[in-house]
């Protein structure tokens, strides 16, 4: 078993640029913020390894493994890599280090996701952002290309089974409203009227197609650490601290599924089908079978990938909240809201919380820790014990999903 020590997550509303912060600021504060609240020293650490999806173009900055020998010269000789899968490179990254300590080539390793995005112009963002599509061949009419991928898809649901917007907007609202209770999430002093969840051009505007300004997830700048470990080096640190070891949260369970690049090619070969991505549903039930999860009843929450509205709504369904197209029946029910049969992204996800990219799957994974060990705060679903996440990059060309429970 490999356990999560804990870790640490910046504050997402945050922007480093005008803080005059770059990589190696914002790596500093994570690692050092992370084994302060974790009372680890850099001796600890055996291996490093970091998530991050496009810090060569936002930033001009590739190799972020060798910012760990900048934090403290212990980590210098430590051996470390980088890890990128598009919006699932944090959750990449955690399974590496994973397959190292259940491998026995170290006891202790530090995951790092970080993304800086907020650098740039909006446009420019977008067009960094869609190296993770099909280059050259893929939604190249489009302004923003992934608000652009994730509008066909509810148009795809549409021509399915039939799509209201009117649960595409409760869905975010939920995860705005959840954002509020979350002292690190990007959107936590954002206002919002009566029309802020409709179809009105003025108060919530087109970006491309049916996606809409309060569908879309942040942009974002952030880092997320988690610290794990091989059960005698969790059971070192435990009994130094006079806990019991079953108190720490283990990753119990893992997923990693991959889809060819093109959307396209994805919803040819799923028509027909019950499920839009089937990698998508082999990936989540592959995490719950190696956890022996054997029913959705097990489970207390799930931090979901959001990085629009439409991608919860598929990850309802996939998730088996509700059987194929039927996402809405859940959404209607309430029960994905904190206290609801199921709570889905009580951090806020994507949506509310931010989305720094290649931070995202660590940042999911500490606030799965946070939950199954009562340290969520004002968002904290009361009892839980057993939290999924589920991560994906591109147009779930890269699909990882993890149960973490105690």
């Amino acid at each position: 078993m490999v356990y999560i020590l804990g870790g640490w997550q910046s504050d997402f509303s945050k922007n480093w640029a005008r803080q005059q912060m770059d990589f190696a600021d914002a790596f500093a504060e994570v690692v050092g913020e992370g084994l302060a609240a974790t009372g680890l020293e850099p001796k600890d650490i055996d291996c490093g390894h970091v998530g991050n999806f496009v810090g060569d173009l936002f930033a001009g900055q590739g190799l972020l493994g060798g910012f760990f020998g900048l934090v403290h010269p212990e980590f210098d000789g430590m051996p470390t890599a980088r890890h990128e899968a598009a919006c699932a490179s944090g959750s990449v990254a955690i399974l590496a280090a994973t397959a190292e300590i259940e491998a026995g080539r170290y006891d202790t390793a530090c995951v790092v996701g970080l993304e800086m995005m907020r650098n740039v112009p909006g446009q420019q963002a977008a067009q960094n952002l869609g190296a993770a599509a099909w280059t050259g061949h893929e939604f190249q009419d489009a302004t923003y290309l992934w608000p652009r991928a994730f509008s066909d898809l509810g148009e795809e649901y549409d021509r399915r089974y039939g799509l209201k917007y009117e649960h595409l907007m409760r869905i975010a609202e939920i995860n705005f409203a959840n954002a509020k209770k979350n002292p690190n999430s990007q959107t936590r002093s954002w206002g919002f009227n009566e029309r802020s969840f409709t179809a009105d051009d003025e108060a919530n505007p087109v970006v491309e197609g049916m996606i809409r300004k309060n569908d879309c997830g942040q942009v974002t700048d952030g880092s997320a650490v988690i610290f794990l470990a091989s059960e005698a080096r969790a059971a070192e640190y435990a009994a130094k601290r006079g806990i019991a070891l079953e108190s720490l949260p283990q990753i119990k369970g893992w997923g990693h599924r991959s889809s060819p690049i093109s959307y396209e090619r994805k919803i040819r070969a799923s028509a027909g089908e019950p499920y839009v991505f089937p990698q998508v549903k082999r990936a989540i039930d592959d995490a719950r079978a190696r956890a022996g999860v054997a029913d959705i009843s097990q489970l207390d929450a799930v931090e979901t990938h959001d990085c629009f509205t439409t991608t919860e709504y598929m990850a309802i369904e996939h998730l088996g909240l509700t059987a194929p197209g039927e996402a809405w029946k859940a959404v209607e029910a309430g029960d994905i809201e904190i206290g609801g049969r199921l709570p889905i992204n009580p951090s806020g996800g994507l949506i509310g919380g931010g989305h720094p990219v290649g931070a995202t799957g660590v940042r999911m994974a500490l606030d799965a820790f946070k939950q199954v060990t009562g340290q969520a705060g004002d968002y904290q679903v009361e009892g839980a014990k057993t939290v999924q996440t589920l991560n994906i990059g591109g147009s779930t060309t890269t699909t990882v999903s993890l149960v973490v429970g105690v």
